[in-house]
Order: C-alpha cells, then sequence, then structure tokens
C-alpha cells in the first residue's frame, strides 16, 4: 500500500471509530473519560481479520477465529468502566482473543496480565499489542479459570467469557478492595456481576444481561474439541 493510500485508510478508520465511540459508548451511557479516550484511541480493526476490518466500528461482535469473538465496543466499555480503575491498578485479563480489550486496559491500569488458552490467538495478540507499542501488557498461553498464581494479587480482575459458576483462583487472586467483573450462567441466561473483595467476604453486584462464548478450563466448561 502506497503512503498516501495507507494514510487515508487510516483517516477513514478513525473517523469510523470516533462514530463508534459517540453512538454506542457515549450514547450508551459510559461517562469515565479515561475509558472514552482509550476506546478513541485503540484502532479496533487490527484486531480482527482484514476482510472484516470495514465492519470493525459496527456495534456487534466480530469473530476472530476457533469460535472466538471480539466484544462489541459497549461491553468492552461498560466493563472496564465497571472496574473504576485510575490508572495505577494490576489487571488480570481472563479471554485476551486477539488483544482489543487488553489494548484497551493498557490505556487505563499500570500492568495488565492477560491469559488466552488458544495459542494462534496469543500469538494475534502479541503482535498486535506489539505494533501498538502497550509495553505494559504481558499475554500467555493458558487455563483462564486458574488466573495467574504467580503474579497475584490483583487489583482488578475481568473476563471476557461466561462460566458456570465464579473460578475459585479469582477471588483468592484478588486483592482485599479489589473488582472482579464477569460473566456467569448458562448459555442463554448470563449475568454480568461485579465482586468488590470485603474485609467479612465478597460484595455481588448484577450490573446487566448479556451474552459471552464460553470460558473454557478446569473451573469453567468443559472443552467440548
Amino acid at each position: 500500500m502506497k503512503p498516501a493510500t495507507a494514510n487515508a485508510a487510516r483517516d477513514v478508520f478513525a473517523r469510523s471509530r470516533r462514530k463508534m465511540v459517540e453512538n454506542f459508548v457515549i450514547a450508551r451511557g459510559i461517562k469515565d473519560e479515561r475509558v472514552i479516550n482509550a476506546m478513541l484511541y485503540v484502532p479496533r480493526h487490527i484486531f480482527v481479520e482484514e476482510a472484516l476490518q470495514p465492519q470493525s466500528s459496527g456495534e456487534y461482535p466480530l469473530p476472530i477465529g476457533r469460535g472466538q469473538t471480539i466484544s462489541q465496543p459497549y461491553m468492552v466499555a461498560f466493563m472496564c468502566e465497571a472496574l473504576c480503575l485510575n490508572g495505577t491498578e494490576k489487571v488480570l485479563e481472563i479471554g485476551s482473543g486477539s488483544g482489543y480489550q487488553s489494548a484497551v486496559l493498557s490505556h487505563l491500569a499500570e500492568r495488565v496480565f492477560a491469559v488466552e488458552r488458544i495459542h494462534e490467538l496469543v500469538l494475534r495478540a502479541k503482535k498486535a499489542l506489539d505494533g501498538l507499542m502497550c509495553p505494559n501488557v504481558v499475554v500467555r498461553l493458558g487455563d483462564g479459570t486458574l488466573g495467574w498464581k504467580e503474579e497475584a494479587p490483583f487489583d482488578a480482575i475481568i473476563a471476557a467469557a461466561h462460566s458456570p459458576e465464579i473460578p475459585p483462583a479469582y477471588i483468592e487472586q484478588l486483592k482485599p478492595g479489589g473488582r472482579l467483573v464477569l460473566p456467569v450462567g448458562g448459555n442463554d441466561n448470563q449475568d454480568l456481576i461485579r465482586i468488590t473483595k470485603k474485609p467479612f467476604g465478597i460484595q455481588k453486584e448484577v450490573l446487566r444481561g448479556c451474552n459471552f462464548v464460553k470460558l473454557i478450563g478446569r473451573h469453567g466448561w468443559k472443552d467440548a474439541t
């Protein structure tokens, strides 16, 4: 691609991304300016296949291979806002996929530790994140239901896949006062919940209904493949 053509393409994606944020993030009630600015900055199109890039600013999930998806923009913004990050936190992300939410989190937290169970997606995420110069994000291959014990405890944990119940490692690896946001439930009935770890136990809030892919692993759904 010639330089002029490449610049024009970048301008088109930037304009589309701004409309995406205005129409599907701000207009739907997201108020955290840090989240909004991160969504404006991170180029969503580079996290999907080239054939799907013209659709990257739409308000719907997009396939990234192996039965996985990149979440719709509003849901990414909603979940990030629900973590109430101020930029000093150490965050665990479960199900990094192709790395889009990881890139958004890189602008919201001090350090991000992301776990993905599919090797080819780990490679894609690392490549995209390196291209965007996100040195505060580390992605590794592993069973996300086990968390990342070596790096615990975390100020916040976010999971982009649903499990039948909360994996115990998430509560164990969360700092006192920390927040966990994840979808819980069956295939047809999921709630996005927020857990806050209190001195006396945990506080649970149901934030909204949702629809995510399955969280596969020892403390999630079994892999049928």
